[in-house]
């Protein structure tokens, strides 16, 4: 008998992406059951592969093409994408990503990129805007995009602060009001990130370290993180929102991506659970009704999987509608409570060095075992 099956991973981080990851589960279910609807909806949260994510689930979807200033000035031929009804999605890690940069620069790195991206976005008459922030180089508390935007941020002789985290250090006076204006549709930010601006949970003591900084790198990124949010206060003209800076700088999600989202506040953009936006973008409620079987998965299934994150999402959904829930996963180090089968690639491929190396093979054989667990079943 004929089933309907939805696939929804996530990305497995650094080693595949969500669609590739969706792929090689349908090539190795179809190996066993070759009649079954494989629907494939690879999910993201927000970080790197979030516009991939979306354009491959969402018909009518267009690629743009765009160059603009890497996170170390170097020139980047990317894209942003336009989906039906005018949404622009434009995704931070394709612009002023950690990929982007070798080595490292936690003090310099900026986020220019993505602010020329979102304004080429905004130039082609996009009626909203999704913004994915995963996966940034900068600690620049997202300067670097809101002076792409029109702002200017100057220091106590009316110059113009040196682009990165560096640059805060010497900041005297903000200017907001020459922001564009936002589309009709409003501004979201995509993240999973729950963390303030400032703090020991915020952008700096959580994250610096990814971004190249070491141990005694942190108080200063911190405080000029800390100056940003002090001349805001003092002589900024937020003409685009009326909440308080501080209040913003304290909202989950101030800290993402190196501050971006609490600058992005600024600009009046509002934040929203990646995993959650990204599902409603992609219509995952609506594939997974009438459904015999939901496979997703992660690169490490653990205990920070319930907090947000893609895994926990489409179980949710598929939950909600009385559907099965099965597992696939690089490394399960967590009960997986609420699953219907579980399965993880080091577990077949005998090591984790050996799944990492090749996690499409082993994807596909999670594909397969997953096919003949739940054929007795179906049938």
């Amino acid at each position: 008998m004929r089933r309907r099956i939805v696939i929804a991973p996530d990305s497995f981080k650094g080693s595949a992406t969500a669609s590739e990851i969706a792929e090689a589960i349908a090539a190795g279910w179809h190996s066993v059951r070759a009649d079954d609807d494989l629907v494939l909806r690879p999910m993201a949260d927000g970080g790197e592969g979030t516009m991939a994510a979306i354009v491959a689930a969402v018909d009518d979807s267009r690629l743009m093409p765009i160059t603009v200033d890497g996170p170390d000035d170097r020139p980047v031929h990317t894209h942003w994408a336009l989906l039906p009804g005018g949404i622009g999605v434009v995704e931070l890690a394709n612009t002023s990503g950690l990929g982007l940069l070798d080595p490292l620069r936690p003090f310099h790195a900026h986020t220019r990129g993505f602010g020329q991206a979102i304004a080429a976005a905004l130039e082609a008459g996009v009626s909203q805007l999704q913004l994915a922030i995963g996966g940034s180089s900068s600690s620049d508390g997202g300067v670097g995009a809101l002076r792409a935007l029109g702002a200017r941020f100057v220091d106590a002789h009316g110059a113009e602060t040196p682009d990165g985290n560096a640059g805060l250090a010497t900041l005297a006076a903000v200017q907001l009001d020459g922001l564009r204006a936002l589309p009709v549709g409003g501004v979201q930010v995509l993240t999973d990130v729950r963390s303030p601006l400032l703090g020991e949970t915020g952008a700096s003591y959580v994250f610096g370290a990814q971004k190249g900084a070491s141990a005694d790198d942190l108080p200063l990124l911190e405080r000029n993180l800390g100056n940003l949010l002090s001349v805001i206060r003092q002589t900024s003209i937020i003409s685009q929102t009326s909440t308080d800076a501080v209040a913003l700088s304290t909202r989950a999600g101030a800290g993402a991506a190196g501050g971006t989202g609490f600058g992005l506040s600024l600009w009046g953009a509002t934040s929203s659970s990646g995993a959650d936006s990204v599902a409603q973008l992609i219509g995952l409620d609506e594939a997974i009704r009438d459904t015999d079987l939901v496979v997703t998965g992660e690169g490490r299934f653990d205990e920070q999987t319930g907090e947000g994150k893609v895994v926990d999402r489409v179980r949710a959904t598929a939950d909600a509608h009385g559907v099965p829930t099965a597992l696939v996963a690089g490394l399960i180090s967590a009960a997986a409570v609420g699953f219907a089968a579980s399965t993880s690639l080091t577990a077949l491929a005998g090591s984790g060095a050996a799944a990492y190396a090749d996690p499409l093979t082993w994807a596909r054989v999670a594909g397969a075992e997953l096919a003949k667990r739940f054929e007795r079943e179906f049938d």
